[in-house]
């Protein structure tokens, strides 16, 4: 028999890391690359959403099993210089995201009220105040709104997908590789923001103190229960990222409008690409949406990594003024600069960074999720901690290229 009322109890906090996996950031990487490569890296949201699934995992497990997050026992184990660069990467993490929920609630408020760019980006610090306000009135009134805000953006992309009627053939075909599979610099460049985008590495950090926090009682029974939880908040994460690229490649990729990267874009020729009225302007209800809820991982997660790399207990409101105010330089400097049609560019480049960040996180959780001096019984058994370091090292791997064909 299922037991439904510990089930139910344990839910919650992963939908606060799911959030994340639906940002802005999210949007423009599966814009670009449905409109110019139709479903063809939709195989690579898929595996980012399973490699993200096992080290949120991970994350959770080690949280409850050793009572600490990663970034305490970072500080713990690793040396004062290592400790302060791995926080540092991490920050830098935070911030990316931060920039990416900036820029994208920011042509929200542009579609939905004409807003211009710059407004709307000095704006988005409201949004702050505003999740701040529902963290005091308890954790479980953040989760529903949580709940609330991701359902908005689910169901208005079951609307975009119906409106437009992705073939099922094509769909599948995607996942087996052939002539049509993206190859070369930029389809490597999009899918790492594609894979940065959804593995977060803050959002590791975050999972495993959010757990720490909720764990009592029979351990074992609630890594269980709270794997389910995990497993349920980012499969719906997942699904809503891959409806993005479906309805960019359905809307653009075989219409004529390959070239289309932008939300802005997007938006203005959704209804006609679709046919459907209200295409463009649910659109940019799901984008608001899923901006505001995604500023609770950078909120939450910046208290943790904070506290725990340097031990300093910075209040949430300060703390996160300062992450949105670090933000808002390259945002505005990048659109006084290189005009509104580059913030954009910008969203998939933010994402980028977080890919670039990831393998700070990954190797520690690995490592310490694997230490039975650390995690006791819970420690990885031999396939999890070979598919974990096979896993970081991919991520190294393919950052390295990237970073050489930059240079080259």
């Amino acid at each position: 028999m299922i037991p439904w009322r510990k089930l139910f109890a344990a839910m919650g906090p992963s939908y606060l890391i799911a959030v994340g996996y639906m940002d802005p950031g999210n949007w423009a990487t599966d814009i670009a690359a449905g409109s110019r490569y139709g479903f063809g890296l939709l195989p690579v949201v898929a595996l980012s959403c399973l490699a993200a699934l096992f080290l949120q995992k991970l994350a959770l497990k080690l949280g409850i099993a050793s009572g600490r997050n990663l970034a305490e026992l970072c500080r713990e184990r690793y040396s004062p210089a290592l400790t302060i660069f791995l926080w540092i990467t991490c920050e830098i993490a935070i911030v990316a995201c931060d920039l990416a929920e900036v820029a994208g609630m920011a042509i929200a408020l542009k579609l939905l009220v004409g807003l211009p760019l710059i407004v709307g980006m000095c704006l988005t610090v409201l949004g702050t105040f505003a999740i701040l306000g529902m963290e005091k009135a308890g954790f479980r009134r953040l989760q529903t709104l949580v709940v609330v805000l991701v359902a908005v953006t689910g169901l208005c992309f079951v609307y975009e997908i119906a409106a437009s009627h992705p073939s099922a053939g094509a769909l599948l075909a995607s996942f087996v590789p052939g002539r049509d599979t993206p190859t070369g610099p930029l389809a490597l460049y999009i899918a790492l923001g594609i894979f940065g985008a959804t593995v977060m590495p803050h959002n590791l950090y975050l999972q495993s103190a959010l757990y720490r926090r909720g764990a009592h009682g029979n351990r074992r029974e609630t890594i269980r229960f709270a794997g389910v939880d995990c497993a349920i908040a980012l499969s719906l994460a997942a699904l809503v990222n891959a409806a993005i690229l479906i309805t960019a490649a359905s809307a653009f990729h075989w219409s004529g409008h390959a070239g289309v990267a932008g939300i802005e874009d997007a938006y203005r020729l959704l209804t006609p690409a679709l046919g459907a009225g209200a295409a463009s302007v649910l659109f940019a209800v799901a984008l608001l949406a899923a901006g505001q809820s995604s500023t609770l991982t950078g909120t939450l997660a910046g208290q943790v990594v904070m506290e725990g790399f340097l031990g300093w207990a910075v209040a949430p409101g300060l703390r996160r003024v300062l992450t949105r105010a670090v933000a808002l330089v390259p945002a505005l400097a990048v659109m006084v600069v290189a005009g509104e049609g580059a913030v954009s560019q910008l969203l998939v480049l933010s994402q980028v960074i977080l890919s670039l960040q990831l393998g700070f996180a990954v190797v520690p959780l690995v490592c310490f999720s694997s230490d039975r001096a650390v995690m006791g019984e819970f420690a990885n058994g031999t396939t999890t901690r070979r598919i974990g370091y096979l896993l970081a090292g991919a991520i190294v791997a393919a950052n390295l290229w990237l970073v050489v064909q930059a240079l080259v």
